[in-house]
């Protein structure tokens, strides 16, 4: 979440009108994230968030990202719902970008989590795999393998402004990574960007699943092998096994990994650290000055990058063989 697009309150009430959504009262914009322009509104009913999809965010895919909260929620997830206009539509225009009403979810997220916590995870995304799986859409990722390379392309003349040496040792791990990557897997609609911001709890338990922006169709062991990289890296860079057996446990609780998940899970988190080692290098060296946003160090996942090259096996992540 973040504002790129900074919106008045005329426009916005007028905006409000094709909605059954009560009294504009007051809104402001959510600094955290990267993608999207957000806001929190309250009206004289309920708390609302409101998103203005920005240039990264195709107009086309809305229909996948919104349907599929839709689905999930039938299907007993906790996450949030589009409004849908007095149209019938689940999103409109506001300030030249495409925009949606989206209910709000209680909790928060955790600033500290805790290995209790990271099972929750791993139970509430092995759910979101199952429910998910007759969704009627499907979006294939376009964070994967050629779009690592697009971003590359785009990043790779000033990377060693960054750190000395990274545009030869990513030109590297890319083509490592697109001789090796797996292929058949057990896939279905993943979430993609299942880190701490947008898991909320009520205490220790789990309250709802948020921002399903990058939400596709992919290996479900690939969605997985983010939240080993979102979830089980302490402040320090160390690897915490205790956190990591945990998320796998909590979802080995609901769906049990195949063996060449098993298997190709190292080179998966190897695979999903770089993606988002990319993304945010494009958006460290890209961002406009004065942009409302909160930047990402990069660095940060080019280092569980290099701990995944290390990893031999899974069992490296405490997954124990049943």
């Amino acid at each position: 979440m973040a504002v790129y697009t900074e919106i008045n309150e005329v426009d916005l009430k007028d905006f409000l009108k094709a909605y059954d959504a009560g009294e504009l009262m007051s809104f402001k914009g959510i600094t955290e994230g990267v993608e999207n322009s957000n806001f929190l509104l309250h009206t004289d009913r309920e708390a609302l968030i409101l998103t203005l999809y920005e240039k990264r965010v195709d107009e086309g895919d809305l229909p996948f990202y919104l349907g599929l909260m839709e689905h999930l929620a039938e299907q007993g997830l906790s996450c949030p719902l589009p409004l849908p206009r007095h149209d019938g539509a689940l999103y409109g225009l506001l300030c030249g970008r495409p925009a949606a009403l989206i209910s709000f979810l209680e909790g928060m997220w955790l600033r500290k989590s805790e290995a209790k916590h990271c099972r929750e995870v791993g139970v509430a995304m092995a759910k979101m795999h199952l429910a998910g799986q007759d969704f009627a859409i499907r979006r294939e990722n376009a964070l994967s393998l050629k779009g690592w390379v697009d971003l590359w392309d785009k990043s790779a003349a000033r990377a060693d402004e960054v750190e000395a040496g990274l545009e030869d040792e990513i030109t590297n791990e890319l083509a490592y990574l697109e001789d090796h990557w797996p292929v058949d897997l057990p896939e279905g609609v993943i979430h993609a960007d299942l880190f701490p911001d947008n898991v909320f709890f009520i205490g220790d338990e789990l309250s709802g699943l948020i921002d399903f922006y990058f939400a596709c169709n992919d290996f479900f062991a690939y969605d997985l092998a983010i939240c080993l990289n979102a979830w089980c890296f302490e402040k320090d860079g160390a690897f915490n096994v205790t956190k990591a057996r945990a998320l796998i446990e909590g979802y080995q609780s609901v769906r049990s990994l195949s063996a060449a998940e098993v298997e190709a899970l190292p080179l998966l988190a190897r695979g999903s650290a770089l993606r988002f080692f990319l993304t945010r290098l494009y958006d460290w060296l890209m961002t406009p000055e004065g942009a409302m946003v909160v930047k990402k160090d990069p660095l940060e996942y080019l280092r569980y990058l290099r701990f995944h090259r290390s990893v031999k096996s899974a069992s490296e992540y405490g997954l124990v063989k049943a």
